[in-house]
């Protein structure tokens, strides 16, 4: 099937579009029954409250959304009652601005669910600074805005109760998706015509999307009591395949080899072309059942890949190697990873298959509560971070000197009856990080201008009243759709909707038009200038930290690799939980250095040190991965002392990149060298897998060694620009 096409399906049964639809009923509703009676303007009221709660249902438990949406009903009615009070009287209007802007940015402590809280209480704040209401309606605003709230969080709990599986569902879809990409672009490495750093890039992007999807799917499976304490057939399936999908994830890393000698060796043998073909079959059938999954359809394999599995060990037994090409034990090293892929691909296939949900397994038994994050909402943590050593505080002091300035100046330079909209602007645009502020700068007024010509072109060209309302209809899904995903996409159809909504209750021209695209453009040069101007927050002051808790994740995984070979049984939760801990940490680096690249040059720090970072702790990983799997074949036993010193002078070096990073400086030598009389224990009689293990580790102290060389250098360069001027060794050879 065609990929494009493929993408549109994913789309039309995601949890994004299905939320779009949600939400654009609950929205439009009470202002449709509101006009039958006459009273649009309270309709309005509730449907903006509606459309308030909407922004703070960040996808997770039922339990976490529907507290949520109560607390934004009580923030809502306290903070429009105020609002109210104070609207006629610029003196008190400027206060209330500036302590609201302040109280609700700092909510970004306490995680996403409770910033997104925040915001939508500033955009109820915002909407009542203006004239809108009437006298009657200014006095039930709080009450409507509270009320359309409730309304909403109503409506959501109707359709979990319809579908009470079906966002788990759409979640563990979606993140199958984003595995069965990851894995086109492993399959890469096998095709000699591609450069080997830029497919570390997009593997290592790619990494940094597969986490967002795990954590989400984790938290509505994790944390939902109707699937993790109720033992019904759909709920044991749904963890089944999550706890396979996790396994399998990992199996996808342990394919991993020095591609560069493997590129050398067989690049002309052809066998490495079959090796790709293969892995991209397997994807395109873990593909498909994610597909299944999400629509909730029957699975129906594509692919015989067994029968392509026995082809291609045939073509690698025939090779069998020769003098040039050295042994092809790891090219049956690759076919063996390949095999137990395709294992689990097929038992993720027959657990949805044959879900007769009687007959569904019980997954395995996983301590869950270690497994998920747990967020504390003590008023300590805010008290604590009430500092200008806090990003939350220098994004709270951001917010408000940027929301008190649009208000003065809307003040003094009016630009028509919605100068509200600037302050509507500068709520949604202004981020914690610079790069983030610049990025949504750019796509809210790219949206603005696509999204005002679109409503030029419907005002003129469909005047229709009643088409009108169709295409309101079809850009409310866009922009709820679009709203978590794609904020250019949100904006280019909010726009639309603003302007049409405008236009049928009577108060819109193409003015309307001219003047939200002026205040677009003040809000987001006045966000720019505050963001640039006021405690700017710069990804490289934070960089140190994440390469810190990169390297801890890697030494906590290496570790338990280091158990092992001393003949120690790690337990399965623990080797679990290293590894998250590892996806992890290594997705929240990947995310910094890439918001740095887009900082000004100025302020970036070390790119090309950072960027091997992120790459060599991706090998390192992956290589930890491929020899803890080889070992978890094999019966316990404690392995040669060669092996165990390898691993500990890994685990030294690694100990000693921390110790620097934490500080002082301590000028530790890399422990990359072996003692004298290990390299002789290996002209003994080892066979293959002892050889080939012994490779491994030795390649995985080389990695462990450059990445101590470039931490000290990420360390010691003038900081840019100066530090281009300077040659940085390539971490790949």
């Amino acid at each position: 099937m065609n990929r494009q096409t493929r993408e549109i399906q994913y789309f039309l049964f995601s949890q994004y579009f299905t939320d779009g639809i949600r939400i654009t009923v609950a929205v439009l509703l009470p202002a449709l029954l509101s006009t039958l009676i006459g009273q649009l303007e309270i309709g309005l009221a509730v449907s903006i409250g509606a459309f308030g709660a909407s922004l703070t249902e960040s996808p997770g438990p039922l339990s976490h959304r529907r507290n949520g949406i109560l607390l934004f009903a009580a923030f809502s009615f306290f903070v429009t009652f105020l609002t109210e009070a104070a609207r006629g009287n610029p003196l008190m209007m400027g206060p209330v601005i500036l302590l609201f802007s302040f109280f609700f940015s700092m909510l970004t402590v306490y995680g996403n669910r409770a910033a997104s809280i925040g915001t939508a209480t500033l955009l109820m704040m915002v909407l009542n600074i203006s004239d809108d209401f009437g006298p009657e309606q200014a006095f039930l605003s709080p009450f409507l805005i509270a009320g359309g709230s409730l309304w909403f969080l109503g409506t959501s709990l109707l359709f979990s109760r319809i579908v009470p599986y079906l966002p788990a569902q759409q979640a563990l879809g979606e993140c199958i998706h984003e595995i069965s990409l990851f894995l086109r672009l492993k399959a890469e490495f096998y095709s000699p015509s591609t450069s080997l750093d830029e497919d570390y890039a997009r593997v290592v992007n790619q990494q940094m999307v597969v986490s967002e999807k795990q954590d989400a799917a984790r938290e509505l499976l994790l944390k939902s009591r109707l699937i993790v304490k109720e033992s019904t057939g759909t709920s044991r399936t749904l963890l089944l395949i999550f706890s396979d999908l996790v396994d399998l994830y990992e199996q996808m890393m342990k394919i991993h080899y020095d591609y560069a000698s493997l590129r050398e060796r067989f690049g002309k043998t052809g066998i490495l072309d079959e090796i790709k073909e293969l892995i991209l079959q397997i994807a395109d059938e873990l593909d498909t059942i994610g597909f299944a999954i999400q629509s909730g359809t029957q699975y129906r394999p594509h692919s015989d890949l067994i029968k392509s599995l026995d082809h291609l060990s045939s073509r690698i037994e025939a090779s069998g190697g020769n003098e040039k090409e050295g042994s092809n034990l790891a090219l049956k090293k690759i076919l063996g990873n390949i095999r137990n892929l395709i294992k689990r691909v097929n038992d993720i296939g027959q657990n949805y298959g044959s879900q007769s949900q009687a007959q569904a397994k019980n997954p395995k038994k996983l301590s869950y509560s270690r497994f998920v994050s747990h967020q504390d909402y003590s008023p300590k943590i805010l008290r604590d971070n009430l500092s200008l050593r806090s990003v939350s505080f220098k994004h709270a002091t951001r917010m408000a000197v940027a929301c008190i300035l649009g208000y003065t100046l809307t003040k003094f330079l009016s630009n028509g009856a919605h100068s509200y909209w600037v302050l509507l602007t500068i709520i949604f645009i202004l981020k914690p990080g610079f790069s983030l502020t610049k990025q949504r700068n750019y796509e809210r007024l790219t949206g603005t201008l696509i999204g005002g010509v679109i409503g030029i072109l419907t005002l003129i060209f469909l005047p229709d009243l009643r088409v009108q309302f169709v295409l309101l209809i079809i850009f409310m899904i866009g922009s709820y759709s679009f709203l978590r995903t794609n904020y250019t996409l949100f904006v280019s159809c909010i726009t639309p909707v603003v302007i049409i909504v405008m236009n049928l209750v009577g108060a819109g021209s193409l003015g309307i038009v001219y003047e939200r695209v002026v205040d677009t453009a003040m809000a987001c040069a006045i966000g720019f200038a505050v963001n640039y101007l006021v405690f700017p927050s710069w990804e490289s002051e934070k960089l140190q930290n994440y390469i810190k808790e990169m390297i801890k994740a890697n030494a906590g995984y290496l570790q338990k690799l280091s158990d092992s070979l001393a003949g120690k049984i790690a337990e399965p939760d623990d080797y679990r939980l290293a590894r998250k801990s590892v996806f992890v940490s290594s997705a929240n680096l990947s995310a910094a250095f890439q918001r740095m690249t887009t900082e000004p040059k100025n302020r970036q720090r070390n790119t090309r040190e950072v960027h091997q970072l992120v790459v060599l702790n991706h090998i390192l990983s992956s290589y930890i991965a491929t020899i803890a799997s080889g070992l978890q074949g094999r019966e316990q036993q404690v392995y040669p002392a060669v092996y165990q010193h390898m691993a500990e002078q890994a685990l030294k070096t690694l100990d000693n990149c921390i110790q620097n990073l934490e500080g002082p400086y301590t000028a530790t030598p890399a422990q990359g060298h072996l003692e004298e009389g290990f390299e002789e224990q290996r002209k003994k009689d080892w066979n293959e897998d002892e050889l080939l293990l012994y490779e491994q580790l030795g390649y995985m102290l080389k990695i462990c060694t450059d990445i101590y060389k470039v931490t000290d250098t990420f360390l010691h360069s003038p900081p840019a620009p100066a530090q281009k001027k300077k040659a940085v060794q390539e971490s790949l050879s």
